[in-house]
């Protein structure tokens, strides 16, 4: 009798063994490898999939910090330079008046994004080739529905500015719904 109980229970904990290994071996179980290390990077140190931005904006701009989210969550690295009194480098970027929002965004080539830019337009515009009189984007003012201006389901559309040296614009996309900016 005594051997037969030992039987069972060997059996059974053979039987959890083999289960809790093969567990152990699934891909579902299996830590990603594509995270992050906790090796601490150098400053300025980014990523090879990822594009740098240089973010000015208000300490207390709350859709600025919705806006960084949405870029960081697209394939951007955002460091953000947060102040008070940031005009000036919209002036230093040649942003006429007319075409300011609430945050600015450069790129390492020198671009400018300003506003709820999505990170759709600002990922195709970086693979074109532009002109010299070229500074980049924006979406002026702060459109209801915009990446960062997100309330409930309300949605207005807008457009994508080129953005030129000498005050001048194209228009860049058409943003009808909410959908054609992702």
């Amino acid at each position: 009798m005594f051997k037969s109980k030992f039987k069972i229970k060997l059996r059974s904990f053979v039987y959890c063994f083999v289960v809790i290994v093969l567990a152990s071996c699934s891909k579902e179980n299996q830590a990603p490898t594509n995270t992050t290390s906790n090796v601490v990077e150098p400053p300025n140190k980014v990523k090879p999939h990822t594009i740098a931005l240089d973010v000015y904006k208000s300490p207390s701009c709350g859709c600025c910090k919705a806006w960084i989210n949405h870029v960081d969550n697209h394939g951007f690295e955002s460091k953000v330079h947060s102040f008070d009194d940031f005009p000036g480098i919209k002036e230093e970027k040649s942003i006429a008046p007319r075409y300011r929002s609430c945050h600015t965004a450069i790129s390492t080539d020198g671009y400018v994004f300003e506003g709820h830019v999505p990170a759709k337009y600002i990922q195709q515009f970086i693979k074109q080739t532009h002109s010299q009189d070229v500074i980049g984007l924006s979406v002026p003012a702060m459109p209801v529905g915009s990446p960062g201006m997100e309330v409930d389901d309300r949605f207005q559309p807008y457009r994508v500015l080129l953005l030129k040296v000498d005050g001048s614009y194209e228009i860049y996309a058409n943003v009808q719904s909410y959908e054609d900016q992702f």
